[in-house]
């Protein structure tokens, strides 16, 4: 059996008060680390279970999907490179190639696209915009509050796949 991981994960609460973007900037990366310290302390092997059947989801396949579309959405609107990390000929790879040997690969390949994203659209206003392949526009304001919805929701399939690998419960 594998070593757990140890990822050392530092979680700041939200302000209370504060302006609009620094409120957003805090909210995404509460739901970054909360992500991160669902990973915390297990096994890679752990990491790649798919623990809910006939769920295919895993804590390493979130940890990957979630890279994915930090990549695609920031990375999209901030001028950068898109280029898929996983999906590139399967949609859904991201889930679904899952190598428990890699895991410490995938977490810091996650760690490095979230502040690559960060610095793409650091200096950018949250009302400026971008027209997306399919003609659609959207503000970086959108962008943020899609990517905290995405990872609430992806936040508690995290908490139930965490319970049912080791019994950890918690924010």
């Amino acid at each position: 059996m594998t070593e757990p991981l140890t990822l050392r994960v530092e979680r700041a609460k939200a302000p209370y008060v504060a302006d609009e973007r620094t409120m957003l900037d805090a909210w995404l990366d509460f739901h970054r680390a909360t992500l991160l310290l669902k990973c915390d302390g297990l096994t890679s092997d752990q990491l790649a279970r798919r623990s809910a059947p006939p769920s295919d989801l895993s804590l390493l396949g979130l940890v990957r999907h979630l890279t994915e579309v930090e990549r695609g959405w920031f990375a999209d609107f901030g001028d950068g490179d898109d280029t898929p990390l996983y999906c590139a000929d399967d949609d859904d790879a991201d889930f679904h190639d899952l190598d428990p040997a890699r895991a410490s690969v995938d977490l810091a390949t996650y760690r490095h696209e979230v502040e690559a994203c960060r610095a793409l659209v650091a200096d950018l206003d949250l009302n400026d915009t971008y027209e997306a392949d399919n003609g659609r526009v959207y503000s970086l304001r959108w962008i943020y509050l899609h990517m905290i919805e995405e990872y609430a929701r992806h936040n508690g399939h995290a908490d139930l796949l965490r319970e049912r690998i080791d019994g950890v419960t918690g924010d």
